[in-house]
C-alpha cells in the first residue's frame, strides 16, 4: 500500500512519455519544390507560416518516406516557409 503512489508516478511517467514521443513514430517527409534532392523531415515539425503548408492543390504534399515513390502522406502542394531540417543522404 506504501508503494501506490510510487507506481502512480511510474504510470503517469511512462504514459506522458509514450504519447509524446516526437515524429520517429510518425514519419513525414517532403521533397523541395526548387530542388528536387532535397528532401526535408517534418516528423517533428508543426505546419504553419513559418516552417511549411499544404497548399489546396490536388498533388502530394508529404510522404511517409524520403522517396518520391513512398506512399503519400498529406495531399496538397509543398510550400516551405522557413528553414527546416534536411534528410542526410
Amino acid at each position: 500500500m506504501s508503494k501506490l503512489p510510487l507506481l502512480a508516478f511510474v504510470l503517469v511517467a511512462f504514459a506522458a512519455f509514450a504519447f509524446n514521443m516526437p515524429g520517429e513514430l510518425d514519419p513525414e517527409y517532403a521533397q523541395d519544390p526548387d530542388n528536387q534532392e532535397i528532401w526535408y523531415d517534418l516528423s517533428s515539425v508543426t505546419p504553419g507560416p513559418n516552417t511549411y503548408e499544404c497548399d489546396d492543390v490536388q498533388d502530394v504534399c508529404t510522404r511517409v518516406l524520403p522517396s518520391s515513390s513512398a506512399a503519400m502522406k498529406t495531399s496538397g502542394e509543398f510550400i516551405k516557409n522557413g528553414t527546416l531540417p534536411v534528410v542526410q543522404p
